[in-house]
Order: structure tokens, then sequence, then C-alpha cells
């Protein structure tokens, strides 16, 4: 295969190269994890830490490689946005910096903006970060897919937000460079340079960015992509997108993709914010900001066999129909918030599966909407909420997670506990402390199960407290993470290392089921796109009507159904009716039991997945 020499690749991306060459990184299946369904919870908390290490993997002098964190091509890239951000936060009356994503990148964009724009109250500056979020701000707490594919909206929703500014810089967040929703607006961008700076942020080479064709629009993703890295010579607009190596679960990118959104965009405002403030910044003070994340993977994860333990319990839960629920503190209660929403339509978990709570509820999240509690019961999330709606009907079949600082009110930490213990015993928590601090002994005995996190103090200045926080953050998202990822494994939701059960709520999605389908069974794409269609509309035979009907169309069909790529991978791998494939995975008891039975039975076509299994053995 032919590579050119702009290109980085990590010793685990060439492995892939052979086998899945026309997928994006994003999507490629990790090596690391290739037997994840199988493993145990300390091999899951293992498996998956080894995967969040690749984010913070370096450059090979001897191998032809993509662009890494590291890299200094990437450093590069930071320091000449971060000069641009300065350039705003000097005249934050006229501009502003504007993060923009879908799902994770969206709740990601939110959390990023509230939280600089906390750090230049406390300089008694003008806040000028602002966020979007395809969807709007009901996307923070309920899964909502579809509007990602809108790339109109997403323009639409821009120009609203820099209405009246003079500069902006538009950092929009993709990480398999791939939405529409961020594709609009940065097309949108690149026709008003005079007033906006576009910047795309996602974990793909250009060359692997999206390219279908975008309903109701004349671009694809790639091409505007293309036409930002035309602009990116001048400096007209930007492209960070370094390789972080596939996800631990196939194209999950709320894991790795998230937590390196994360830490680039953190990295990137605190140099800007230095350098505003006349302190002598250099590359050194950028890998000094970098190196303190990668400190944070070695802290979180020296807990491990807790972690592991947590992960067990919660599984458990699960398994007997009962929940997992979140109760956390300040930003560690949106990690929270954020893990918990992801569940939904990652493994089709229902929207109480994983739930979790917050105190001071919506004051707490900082949304621009405010209050959206009446909007349902999925959007109940403050402290209140868990105490009057869940706390009557928990039961030993419940395990109840409780996050916190050894600086938030551990008053109210031991009352909540009390009320929980009357109704379960499964209680632990996440507890974050900075060296030279003691969790008070009522506290500890009140919790037997304590994922107690310590971090060594940094004699920076105003921002070290903010460093201090985003570790606390990141390490608190890695926990949670792992535990609900390993819960449903556990559960049965995952086959080798391939979401067998998501939401298909997106045509991206509709495009990865597709893919899966080709992946698990080795029938060719257009096979695999008709079963999919079976399963979507609940019938053998496929009329043109629906052979011929938009993504969209599907998508819009696929929401109100359950199981649909489980069938469609049963009727395939079975060669069997629609109808069949519904009994057998009602009868199973794991969604992967029923993959792996079928995948056994004499006289079944290979799949792709197993030729290259033995292809690597030999």
């Amino acid at each position: 295969m032919l590579i050119s020499p702009s290109l980085v690749i990590t010793p685990t991306i060439l492995q892939l190269a052979g086998y899945e060459e026309t997928l994006p990184i994003s999507e490629k299946s990790n090596p690391i994890t290739r037997e994840l369904d199988k493993a145990d919870p300390i091999q899951l908390v293992q498996l998956l830490k080894d995967c969040d290490a690749e984010i913070f993997q370096e450059e090979d002098d001897n191998l032809v490689h993509y662009q890494r964190l590291y890299s200094e091509s990437v450093l590069r890239t930071v320091a000449d946005i971060a000069n641009r951000v300065q350039e705003v936060l000097k005249n934050p009356e006229d501009g502003l910096i504007v993060l923009s994503g879908c799902g994770t990148s969206g709740r990601l964009a939110m959390l990023l903006a509230n939280s600089f724009n906390r750090l230049l109250k406390g300089l008694h500056k003008t806040p000028c970060y602002s966020y979007i979020i395809s969807g709007g701000d009901r996307s923070i707490v309920s899964s909502q897919e579809a509007p990602e594919d809108n790339a109109m909206m997403g323009e639409e929703e821009l120009k609203k937000v820099c209405e009246g500014k003079r500069k902006v810089v538009y950092i929009g967040i993709s990480c398999g460079l791939s939405a529409p929703f961020i594709a609009g607006q940065l097309d949108y961008c690149m026709r008003k340079l005079d007033t906006f700076l576009p910047v795309l942020v996602g974990f793909n080479p250009v060359n692997m960015a999206r390219n279908d064709t975008i309903e109701g629009w004349q671009f694809t993703f790639r091409k505007v992509a293309e036409r930002m890295q035309n602009l990116q010579d001048t400096q007209q607009a930007f492209i960070l997108n370094p390789a972080v190596g596939p996800e631990g679960v196939s194209g999950s990118s709320r894991m790795k993709g998230g937590s390196a959104t994360k830490i680039l965009l953190e990295t990137l405002f605190l140099f800007a914010h230095k350098a505003e403030s006349n302190v002598a910044v250099t590359e050194g003070c950028l890998l000094e900001i970098l190196r303190t994340y990668e400190r944070a993977h070695k802290v979180t994860y020296s807990q491990s066999k807790k972690i592991a333990a947590l992960m067990k319990q919660s599984a458990t839960s699960l398994q007997k129909k009962g929940h997992l629920y979140i109760v956390g503190w300040g930003t560690l209660g949106v990690m929270g918030i954020m893990d918990a929403v992801e569940c939904v339509p990652t493994f089709h978990a229902e929207w109480d599966d994983v739930r979790s709570f917050i105190n001071g509820g919506y004051k707490t999240l900082e949304n621009k909407e405010g209050d959206i509690g009446s909007t349902g019961p999925e959007f109940a999330i403050s402290h209140e909420d868990f105490v009057k709606s869940v706390l009557p009907s928990l039961s030993e079949t419940d395990t109840v997670l409780f996050i916190f600082t050894l600086d938030d009110d551990l008053s109210e930490v031991e009352k909540m506990v009390t009320q929980v213990k009357e109704k379960t015993s499964n209680v632990y928590a996440i507890s974050h402390a900075i060296a030279g601090q003691y969790m008070p002994n009522s506290t500890k005995k009140m919790i037997p199960n304590i994922i107690g996190v310590t971090w060594p103090i940094l004699f920076l200045e105003y921002e070290g407290a903010f460093i201090q926080k985003f570790q606390r953050e990141l390490s608190t998202k890695w926990i949670l993470n792992t535990v609900t990822t390993g819960a449903h494994v556990l559960k049965g939701k995952i086959f080798r290392n391939f979401m067998v059960d998501f939401k298909i709520g997106s045509s991206k999605l509709f495009q990865r089921a597709v893919t899966v389908l080709q992946r698990v069974t080795g029938h060719s794409q257009q096979r695999c796109t008709e079963a999919l269609l079976q399963s979507i509309y609940g019938t053998q035979a496929l009329c043109d009507q629906v052979k011929n009907a938009a993504i969209s169309k599907h998508v819009e069909e696929a929401a109100l159904k359950d199981k649909v790529l489980p069938t469609a991978i049963i009727i395939l791998l079975r060669n069997c009716t629609l109808q069949e494939s519904s009994a057998r995975l009602q009868v199973s008891p794991t969604i992967r039991a029923a993959i792996e039975s079928s995948l056994n039975i004499p006289g079944r076509k290979r799949g792709a997945e197993s030729e290259e299994s033995e292809g690597r053995s030999r």
C-alpha cells in the first residue's frame, strides 16, 4: 500500500492498514481489544487503559506515521491557534471564541466554554467563550442524534451565536471528521474569512474524512476539510487532527476521541491565557501542560482493581434489570451526566439504565437555556430530583456511585449516602483529593468502596487550579467510560470489540451499521444494506420505494425500533428470515451469545473477521 509521505502511522495503525485500509482510523478495530468481549473486569480495565494510553504515544522515527499529539506539527498548530485566541482575549467586547460539536463533542464544548469563562471572570475579565451543540441544550442531557445530519441548521445556529461580532475563532469538533452540522459551520466560516477563523478538531487525516453526500447540501465533509487544508498555509484556517489510534470499542468516539478533544483544547486555551497574561510561553510550556494529562492517566489507572470492582457491580445491576445511578458534585457531576447520556445511543440502553444527577441541577450545569427539567423525566438532573423520583424505588439490584472532591460539602455527601444505604448496600464513590488532604473517618466508614484519587500539588499560578480541575474531570471521565463500557460488555452488548446494538440515529451511524455487518458476517455491502433495511422496516421483501429512499428516511424509521442491528446480523449469519432472527434474539441470554452461536453453525460462510484472525495467526 502506498502511503503519502505527509502521513504519520503508529505501530498499531500500521498493523491495521492491510485489512481495514478503507476505514478511517476512528472507525477501525483496535488490535488491543480484539477479544474485549471475552475479558473479565480486571482484564477489561487493563485493555481500556492501554487504549487510552495510545493518546500519548509518541512518533517512532523507524516508521512512516500519522502526526501524533506530541508531533512538532501538532504543537506548532496548537501554538498558532492559541495566538489567534489570544487576539480575541485582548478585545473580548468585539470577539468570540465558539466551540461547537454534536453529542459528546457538543457536551465537551459546553464544559470547556463554561470553564474558561469562569477562569476569565476570576481574573475580572470579560467572558468571551460560547458553545453550540446540535439539537440544542436538550442534547446535553438526552441523546439527540438526528440534528447532526443538518448542515444548514449548523450554519443558522452559528449565525445566531456570532451576531454582531467582528472577530470569531470558531472551533468545530468532529472526532471522525464526519458531522454535517459541523461541515455547514466550517463552510460558512470560509465564506466570511474577514470575520471568522475556522478551526477543525478531529482524529482522522483529511483524506479519511467522510466523503458521503450530505442530504440537502452541495458538499461532502471531505471537500470542506480539503478547502480548509488549502487555507492552512496562509493561516486563514487550521486543522488540528493528531491520530490517537482506534477506539477500544470500534467507533465509540465518546471514549478516546472525547478525552483527546478535552486534552487538546484545554491545553490550547491554557497556553493562550498564559500568553495573554504576558507570561513568556514556549513549546516547552505546551509540553508541560500535556504531560500533566499524561500523568493523570497513570494516577487514574493506579486504581485499576477498584475500578474493576465497580464495573463488576454495575454489570450485575444492569444484568438484573437494575440501574447505575451517579450522584455528582460540580463539574465532576457534569462528567457523570455526559457518560450516562452516552450509554443510550452507544449500547441502545434505556434512558434510566445509567442515570446521573448533579448538585444544583441546571444552575451548576450552566447551560444557555437554563432549567429544562420540565421537558420530561430524563431531563430531571438535580439531587432533589434523585431524592424525589429515584430514592423511593431504589432497591438492592441498583448501584449508586457518588463523585466528589474533598473540597465539596462532605456533610451533604454523608446525608445523601445515609438515605441511599437504607435502600441498597451497593454504594461506591470516586473521591478526589490533593496531597495532604484526608477524608474524614465518618465518610470513610459510611462508604465501603471508595476509588480515592490523590493529586500532587501543582505550584503554578492561577491557571494551576484549573489544570488540577481539568485533571480531575478527565480522570473521572476515564473511570466512568471504563466502568459503563465494561458493564455493557459484561452484559453482552459487545461482540469482539464492535458495538452491535447501537441506536441508528444518524446517517453516520447507518453507514457504521453496514460496516459492522460486513465485518462480522463477511457479506457484501449491498447484501448487508438489504438485511439492515429488512430489520429496520420489519419486512422480508423490500419494495423499490424502501430501497430507493434517502438514508434520512431509514434513520427516522430505525429510531423507532429495538435490536435493529442484532436482527440484521443474525439474518446474515444464519441466512434466515426476519422472524427467525427475532425469535433467536428473544430466547438468547445476550446479544453477544446469539451472534456467537450463529457464527458456530456448521457450513456457515466464514466472516471477514474470522478470515483476518486466521490470517494473522499463520
